[in-house]
């Protein structure tokens, strides 16, 4: 089974991922995150964080430096999922508004979306339901969303968005939330399993319903059987 792309795209950034196992299907997993409107792209990105998200998830690293993404870039990661391999391609768009038809062409086909915010930016929560219209505008009716607020670990005193606020808002759309911190690493690796477990269990579901029905043919039922037998008897004793 293969879950292809993970895409943060909904502000900056887009991220995608796959499970490996036989064939690979033409499918996407994808992630997409909300930000303000994005700043000069030669300037350091003071977003809500999805780059330094991928970076943590996919190296194990972080850092406070990072150019804003011009286009789409992304990163891989292999992850051993209730007993299989899964491969996790994490695409990574630009959000600025002259890169938004290439980021909206990557919604089509995703599997999976992580719409995140940045916990001290209350814009950037704000813009959650934007991206969701555009989600629902370009995306799969079934795609799997997890609501994402970032840069938990800032100071209490900076924070604009409380943690029940988010979690009425997901709650409210029927998604999960988590809140999470790549400087600290806190909920960034459960993040990730999480929509791809989701994924997996809804490919697994869907595959068992498209199970065709078998029809028997030209196989009479006993009692039709048993009255063909009786006609026949009766016809060769007479």
């Amino acid at each position: 089974m293969s879950l292809n792309k993970l895409l943060p795209c909904a502000g900056e950034r887009s991220a995608h991922a796959v499970v490996e196992k036989g064939p690979k299907p033409e499918s996407r997993l994808g992630a997409v995150c909300s930000t303000p409107p994005a700043h000069d792209s030669r300037r350091i990105a003071q977003g809500v964080g999805k780059s330094c998200l991928l970076l943590r998830f996919s190296d194990g690293s972080f850092t406070t430096s990072f150019i804003t993404t011009i286009g789409i870039d992304f990163k891989i990661r292999t992850i051993e999922l209730d007993g299989k391999r899964i491969k996790l391609q994490i695409w990574d768009t630009a959000g600025q508004e002259r890169f938004r038809t290439i980021t909206t062409a990557y919604y089509r086909g995703a599997m999976g979306i992580l719409l995140v915010y940045d916990v001290t930016d209350e814009s950037s929560f704000n813009n959650i339901r934007n991206w969701i219209r555009n989600i629902e505008q370009h995306a799969s009716d079934n795609v799997n969303k997890i609501l994402v607020g970032n840069k938990a670990d800032m100071d209490e005193s900076k924070r604009a968005v409380p943690t029940s606020k988010g979690q009425a808002l997901a709650d409210e759309y029927g998604i999960k939330f988590f809140e999470t911190s790549a400087k600290t690493n806190l909920n960034v690796e459960q993040v990730f399993f999480s929509i791809a477990r989701d994924i997996k269990q809804r490919l697994a579901d869907t595959d068992s319903k498209a199970e065709p029905t078998t029809i028997k043919i030209n196989q009479p039922d006993q009692g039709a059987g048993s009255s063909l037998a009786v006609q026949k008897s009766a016809c060769c004793g007479s």
